[in-house]
């Protein structure tokens, strides 16, 4: 197998690089309006979102509902609890800024177009994939601020339920909202010209991610993380994509899952969209220095899923031809 890297990731590398090296430039005091160009562009990711989210579809992909809940409760549920598990060996103010971001990974929403992708090359479920991954962004709208809200709000943070629905609803939800209204006039043009918006896409999460990373370096937010720690931190990112893919077979199994959906819970349960996280954490943590901390397991998560199940899909497809090839064969 040949691999290649993700051009994304490798442009998120180089955005953080460059934001150690000229921090000056997207900090507080930078020349670029970069806070007002990211929350513009935040709404019209969820707009453009929205656009190409058909209602249809989205009603004829109710019908498998044990397989919806079992990847909707793996999203939101089971990665929540598995970070909970770990709330009771904090001991500094440090190990709790880092756990928070992972139980922000923790409760975000899975990613639509990489889920989709890797379903189809591994021959699973494409419809549910399609339906799990684009409700599953609508979901997290409510359900990410209130996994964050149980502990940032015992926490003393200036964390403010109201102000932040307050944010996601004109931000977000509005925009959404006005997207699916059009879907019957701008749909079709929304799907033709994708390969565009979703250059649009990246291109804003690699602003927002520049900005948080020229403030986090500015204030020197990672001086208390040394090269032990980020090793930790990309370890138990591991670990946690591999205990969620390992309990979503294991329920798929058990429920009697034939190997399509299967494959589907498998893909679609165990990823986190950097996209939502990235636009998420820019209006649930108003402090800029304190989302690159934030944002670092997210990122970590998002090149780490698109390895692995890229491995994963390829094999499962390869394999499932090679049955194939021998099933015909047999039966010449």
């Amino acid at each position: 197998m040949k691999f290649k890297i993700d051009k994304f990731v490798l442009s998120i590398i180089i955005v953080v690089i460059a934001a150690y090296l000229f921090p000056k430039l997207g900090g507080k005091s930078g020349p670029l309006p970069l806070e007002r160009i990211g929350s513009i562009g935040i709404s019209l990711i969820f707009f453009f979102y929205g656009l190409k989210l058909s209602p249809e579809k989205t009603k004829s992909g109710l019908k498998n509902w044990k397989l919806h809940l079992v990847i909707q409760t793996c999203t939101f549920l089971l990665f929540p609890l598995i970070v909970l598990c770990f709330y009771p060996l904090l001991q500094t103010e440090n190990d709790r800024n880092i756990w928070i971001a992972f139980l922000f990974l923790a409760s975000l929403p899975s990613t639509v177009s990489s889920s989709v992708v890797m379903v189809s090359i591994a021959r699973g479920n494409i419809p549910a994939a399609i339906f799990n991954a684009s409700i599953s962004g609508l979901i997290g709208i409510v359900v990410t601020p209130l996994w964050l809200g149980l502990f940032l709000n015992n926490s003393g943070a200036n964390y403010d339920l109201g102000e932040i629905y307050s944010k996601l609803i004109t931000e977000v939800v509005i925009p959404v909202v006005l997207g699916l209204l059009l879907h019957r006039y701008w749909g079709t043009l929304a799907q033709k010209h994708n390969d565009y918006l979703t250059f649009f896409d990246k291109s804003i999460i690699l602003l927002i991610i520049y900005k948080s990373f020229c403030s986090s370096f500015e204030e020197n937010v990672f001086s208390g993380i040394d090269a032990f720690e980020l090793v930790l931190i990309a370890l138990a990112v591991f670990g946690l994509f591999y205990v969620v893919y390992f309990l979503t077979g294991f329920v798929s199994n058990r429920l009697g899952f034939s190997t399509e959906d299967k494959i589907t819970a498998q893909f679609c349960g165990t990823k986190k969209s950097l996209v939502h996280g990235t636009v998420f954490a820019k209006i649930l943590f108003p402090n800029p220095s304190a989302m690159g901390i934030i944002l670092l397991p997210i990122m970590l998560f998002h090149a780490s899923q698109i390895f692995i199940i890229s491995f994963l899909a390829s094999s499962i497809s390869t394999r499932k031809e090679e049955n194939k090839l021998s099933y015909v064969v047999e039966n010449k």
